[in-house]
């Protein structure tokens, strides 16, 4: 299958390589290493505005990880489904309504 999500009767949809896994991880660390150095910020006493900046660059950093995946979701994923008929497709396009009014919040 060439969508994001590999996919089998009966089995949980998962990430496949139509997302860049490596790209991925390397972001998720590098917010990581962020999230680290806010929690030195606080441990430091920085001043409220840096650290609400970096707090403000790890949320900006985390919301293009999901846009990554959420791409990749809608044109491997949900296509896939609805171009080969699968079962689930109504199911996958209800599930993303909700994520995405989850999301946006």
């Amino acid at each position: 299958m060439s969508g994001c999500c590999t996919h089998e009767v009966n089995k949980d949809r998962k990430l496949n390589s139509k997302n860049d896994k490596d790209a991925l991880i390397r972001r998720l660390k590098r917010i990581e290493g962020q999230v680290k150095g806010i929690q030195s910020m606080v441990d430091d006493e920085r001043y409220c505005i840096d650290i609400l900046t970096q707090v403000t660059a790890v949320k900006s950093a985390i919301n293009a990880v999901g846009v990554m995946i959420l791409e990749n979701h809608i044109k491997g994923c949900l296509i896939d489904a609805i171009e080969n008929q699968e079962e689930d497709r109504d199911a996958l396009i209800e599930e993303l309504i909700s994520l995405i009014g989850r999301y946006s919040k």
